[in-house]
């Protein structure tokens, strides 16, 4: 999902129970789809203005936990 941070920066927040409200971008529970979308540069597409994606990478570094079966808001 898209928020604004401290800072006033744009950034891109991992919402795995799907309750932050806000303008979301949603994305399958697989590692390699996430990788794909940090590679692509996707995240900043389906989200304009979000700059900072370090929140989504984190996550999909981390093996995606918690995801046994999920679709994932970002």
């Amino acid at each position: 999902m898209r928020s604004t941070n401290n800072s006033g920066e744009m950034e891109a927040l991992v919402d795995v129970r799907r309750r932050i409200p806000g303008r979301g971008a949603w994305l399958h529970p697989s590692e390699e789809c996430w990788k794909l979308a940090i590679k692509r540069r996707a995240i900043g597409r389906a989200l304009p203005g979000v700059t900072n994606t370090g929140d989504v990478e984190a996550f999909a570094q981390n093996g995606l936990p918690h995801l046994a079966g999920h679709v994932i808001r970002t």
